[in-house]
C-alpha cells in the first residue's frame, strides 16, 4: 500500500463516484477502480458498496477513511516541517549577547525582524562575556553571538564586522566636568580621574582599549573599583566612585546620578559591534540569521551615513 493510493481511496469516498474522482485525480476510470478493489483486497475487506449510481463507504470503509485522512495529514504535516527546515525556517538559535549590546538599537531590532521573518524558529538568548561567548560557541551551546570586539587569530570562529559606535565617559552627577553641558572632553581631562573597569578578565575589549587610549593621550589611569558587568560599574560612577568608558548607546540607560559627556580629540576610543559563529556552520538557521543582520547593518550605516 502507497500514500497515493490512500490519497486514490479518499477521493473516490468524498465523491461517492468513481468516475468523478477519476476526472479528479486526472486519471481513467479502469485503473482507479481496479486499485480500489486491489485495496480491498490487501486489507481483506470490502471498503466500499456498489450502487446504480456511485458507491458509498461501509461501516469499515468509513473507520478507513478516518484513519487514512489522519495518516495523509501527517505526512504533509511531517513534509512540510522538514522543508521548513531545509530553508531554515524552523529549529532552535540560541544568541549570546553581551551585556552593553542590547542598549544598541540595532540588535534588538534585528532580533525582532528575525523573529518577524521565521516566526517558527525558537529563539534563545544568553546574556554573557566575550570570554563565556567564545567558549558557548566552541562547545555549540550557543550558535551565534554578538561580540564587542573583533576576533583574531581563531581558525574555529569567524567575526562579521556590524557597526561602530564612539565612547563617551560616564560621570558622577556632582561631578565638575558634568558641568560642561553638550561640550566633548579632551581624552587628557581625564587624568586624575579614578576610572572604574569592569568585565576586565571575561569580557577585555574596553578595558583595553581605554588604558592603550590613555597611554596615547599621556597618562597611565588610576583603577578604582572593579566590577563584573558594565550596569555595576555606572552603579559605583552614580555612587561617586568614580568615572568610567562606555558605548554611547548606554546612554539610553537612564540611570539617577549618573551624566554622559563625549570624548573628542585623538585617540577616538570606537566600540565595535559584531556577530561571531563557528566558521563552517552547516545550519541554515544560522546563515538565515547572518545574512538578515550583515543586511540590516549595512543599511542601518547607510541610514547614519544620511543622518550625518
Amino acid at each position: 500500500m502507497e500514500l497515493r493510493h490512500l490519497r486514490y481511496f479518499v477521493v473516490v469516498a468524498e465523491e461517492e463516484h468513481i468516475t468523478r474522482a477519476a476526472e479528479r485525480l486526472g486519471m481513467q476510470q479502469p485503473p482507479l477502480s481496479q486499485r480500489i478493489r486491489a485495496l480491498e483486497r490487501e486489507l481483506d475487506v470490502q471498503l466500499f458498496r456498489r450502487k446504480a449510481r456511485g458507491v458509498e463507504l461501509t461501516g469499515a470503509g468509513r473507520v478507513f477513511l478516518e484513519n487514512a485522512r489522519a495518516t495523509l495529514a501527517q505526512y504533509d504535516r511531517t513534509l512540510e516541517s522538514t522543508q521548513r527546515a531545509a530553508r531554515g525556517e524552523q529549529g532552535r538559535l540560541c544568541i549570546g549577547v553581551l551585556p552593553t549590546a542590547p542598549f544598541h538599537p540595532f540588535v534588538p531590532s534585528v532580533i525582532r525582524t528575525f523573529r518577524a521573518n521565521f516566526p517558527l524558529v525558537s529563539l534563545t538568548l544568553d546574556e554573557c562575556l566575550r570570554v563565556e561567548a567564545i567558549e558557548g560557541l566552541r562547545s555549540e551551546r550557543m550558535d551565534i553571538a554578538f561580540l564587542r570586539s573583533h576576533l583574531s587569530g581563531s581558525q574555529d570562529l569567524v567575526a562579521n564586522p556590524l557597526l561602530e559606535e564612539p565612547m563617551v565617559v560616564a560621570l558622577p552627577k556632582g561631578h565638575a566636568l558634568a558641568r560642561r553641558r553638550g561640550e566633548a572632553l579632551p581624552l587628557k581631562d581625564l587624568a586624575d580621574e579614578t576610572f572604574i573597569v569592569y568585565a576586565r578578565q571575561l569580557g577585555p575589549a574596553f578595558y583595553e582599549m581605554t588604558m592603550a587610549a590613555c597611554l596615547q593621550a599621556g597618562f597611565s589611569p588610576h583603577l578604582g573599583q572593579e566590577a563584573p558587568r558594565i550596569t555595576s560599574a555606572l552603579s559605583l560612577v552614580a555612587a561617586g566612585l568614580g568615572i568610567s568608558i562606555v558605548p554611547a548607546s548606554m546612554q539610553r540607560m537612564a540611570m539617577d546620578g549618573i551624566v554622559y559627556r563625549g570624548l573628542k580629540g585623538t585617540p577616538q576610543l570606537k566600540a565595535a559591534l559584531s556577530l561571531a559563529s563557528r566558521r563552517g556552520d552547516p545550519s541554515v538557521v544560522v546563515r538565515n540569521f547572518l545574512n538578515l543582520v550583515k543586511q540590516a547593518a549595512r543599511t542601518f550605516r547607510a541610514g547614519q551615513g544620511k543622518a550625518t
